[in-house]
């Protein structure tokens, strides 16, 4: 089975930008949110105002991205949105909060 791609991952936090998914918050710790995504489990780092990366992700099928510090810039998920994308996504996480 291959791994999720950056942009796989990317395309999902988009619908739920733009309302066509659904993000529900599972999981509310400090530093780090679990969220569900019409079955897409995502892991992120948020500390409350500001969505810093994506940590990892699992889709339905079970296919996983996971973060890679040694990976190029441009391939967390969260980089590839655009700035109207991420301020969305945030003030979804924090209405949830």
């Amino acid at each position: 089975m291959s791994s999720l791609s950056a942009r796989e991952v990317c395309q999902r936090l988009r619908d739920a930008a733009l309302g066509v998914c659904l993000l529900r918050v599972t999981d509310p710790r400090p530093g780090q949110v679990s969220v569900d995504i019409e079955g897409w489990n995502l892991q992120l780092d948020f500390d409350g105002q500001h969505l810093h990366h994506c940590c990892e992700c699992r889709c339905p099928q079970g296919r996983r991205w996971t973060l890679d510090s040694r990976q190029r810039f441009g391939t967390d998920p969260v980089s590839l949105l655009s700035t109207w994308e991420l301020a969305r996504i945030e003030a979804l996480l924090r209405q949830a909060d």
